[in-house]
Formats: C-alpha cells, sequence, structure tokens
C-alpha cells in the first residue's frame, strides 16, 4: 500500500513518516509542505534522516495524491477539508486525525465520505480508544448523581482547546447517558455565580511543557470518585495506529469511519 503524508515537517509527521520507512506491509511514497516553505523537491528519505529515497515532496496536492493508495494527515482543518475533496475526487482512502474543526466544518469534512473512506480521529492510539469505551460504558451505569468532568493537558504549543480527545471523551460519556454534548457541555466555569449544574459534563485544560497529552475522566460522586486516565509518553502510539487504520480502510467501501471501528 502507498501512503501520502502530510504535515511532513511537523513532529507527527515525522514519526508517522519514520514508521512506515520502517514498514514491510506499507510504503512512503509522497509528502505534502506548504508551498513557499522550502523542501519542495527534497528527497524524502534524506529529509527524514535515512538514505535517498528517490520520492520527491511536492507542494502540489494535485500530484500528491495522484500516486497514492492512502493519506495520512494530521494538519490544519482548512487542508485537511483539501485533502478530503481530492482524495473524494480520486477515490484514495484518508486517515486523518486534525482537529480544531468547526461544527460546519465538520459536516462538510464529513461528507466527503460519500465517495471514499474516511477514517478520523481525535486520537489514534488504542489506550484511548479503549478508554472512550470505558467511559461510555461508565456513563450508562452510574446515575447522574456522579458528576463528570474531563481534564486535559498538552504540550505548552498546542493550539485548540480543550482538546479535539476531550471532546470525543465528552461524547462518549454523553452517548452513555443519552444527552447532547452540546447542550450539556461546558468549557467555561469561572466568576461569583459559577455553581456545577446537575447534568453538567465539564471540561478543564492545561497546557504547559512538552506534554503530549494527558487525559483524565473524573466521575465524581458521594463519598467515592472513580478517575479514568490514559497517559500518551511518546507519538509512536498515534503513528502505529495511523497506519494500522490505513490498511483497514482498503477493505472498507466509502465510509466515515472512526478509530473505535477500527479496533472492533
Amino acid at each position: 500500500m502507498k501512503i501520502g503524508i502530510t504535515g511532513i515537517t511537523g513532529r507527527m509527521g515525522r514519526t508517522i513518516a519514520t514508521f512506515i520507512l520502517q514498514d514491510a506491509v506499507v510504503e512512503l511514497a509522497s509528502a505534502l509542505v506548504r508551498q513557499g516553505f522550502g523542501h519542495e523537491n527534497d528527497d524524502l528519505g534524506e529529509f527524514l534522516g535515512f538514505e535517498k529515497t528517490g520520492t520527491k515532496m511536492t507542494a502540489d496536492i494535485d500530484q500528491f495524491v495522484q500516486s497514492l493508495d492512502a493519506v495520512i494527515d494530521f494538519s490544519s482543518p482548512s487542508l485537511s477539508l483539501q485533502i478530503a475533496a481530492k482524495c473524494a475526487e480520486n477515490r484514495k482512502i484518508l486517515v486523518c486525525g486534525t482537529t480544531g474543526f468547526s461544527e460546519e466544518e465538520k459536516q462538510k469534512f464529513a461528507s466527503y465520505a460519500q465517495n471514499t473512506v474516511i477514517i478520523w480521529s481525535s486520537n489514534m492510539s488504542l489506550g484511548v480508544n479503549l478508554l472512550m469505551n470505558f467511559v461510555e460504558k461508565a456513563a450508562a451505569i452510574l446515575h447522574d448523581d456522579f458528576d463528570i468532568e474531563i481534564v486535559e493537558m498538552h504540550h505548552r504549543n498546542k493550539v485548540d482547546a480543550p482538546s479535539g480527545t476531550a471532546f470525543s471523551l465528552g461524547a462518549a460519556a454523553a452517548k452513555g447517558r443519552n444527552v447532547d454534548l452540546q447542550k450539556v457541555g461546558t468549557t467555561i466555569r469561572s466568576g461569583k455565580d459559577a455553581k456545577r449544574i446537575k447534568g453538567e459534563i465539564g471540561f478543564a485544560t492545561l497546557r504547559g511543557g512538552d506534554v503530549i497529552g494527558d487525559h483524565s475522566v473524573i466521575f465524581a460522586g458521594d463519598g467515592e470518585r472513580i478517575e479514568l486516565t490514559h497517559k500518551a509518553s511518546n507519538r509512536d502510539i498515534f503513528a502505529k495506529g495511523a497506519i494500522r487504520a490505513a490498511i483497514w480502510g482498503s477493505a472498507k467501501q466509502p465510509g466515515f469511519y472512526g478509530m473505535r471501528d477500527v479496533l472492533v
């Protein structure tokens, strides 16, 4: 399977590309870079610190997509929408881990799955997706006398807050309780009149250092508290999950899938 990577100059893109180069099942066939930011036509293997592969990096999206079976995309909402459109047009698999979409952008992005396989997840790790299953089940079992709070921490340079993974965990909790997260979720709690509303799902965001990703879902009741936590110690888990998703997608019909589908 021939895979292309977006965001190759970023930490996540480099990690995924390095794993693909060392994998016997998949091939690193192309990489997309920003136009005018350098590295256009650079050898991909040499850029990553390996021997030359003969594969050139490109800033041309059309050229990038043509030579591939699948794209792995960890970039920005605006670029991910462009990539999704091209993948749909050319019937290429898209594995996307981009977060920070607006509701309108999410709907537009998902619409491209009518014509191709799109696998989107806010977090590609096995552990986090198992955590989502646990959270959904716990929320369904524990009555609403248990308050749900979600705490996440990432490195100082992360742009969106709360994280996409935090929102996905909130969605899992809301599904377990059979409620609408948009109605019960809150990311703002401050001031003199900030008393907790019964049934709401709260989000707290921490930023600092080089933290890759810590997520905790707290079920707080009277006299007891349950905390479900996942901590990422390196980005390898996301790279492995993304590659696994691309291979899985090769046997699927067009549709919008999540990482939890891949793990079933």
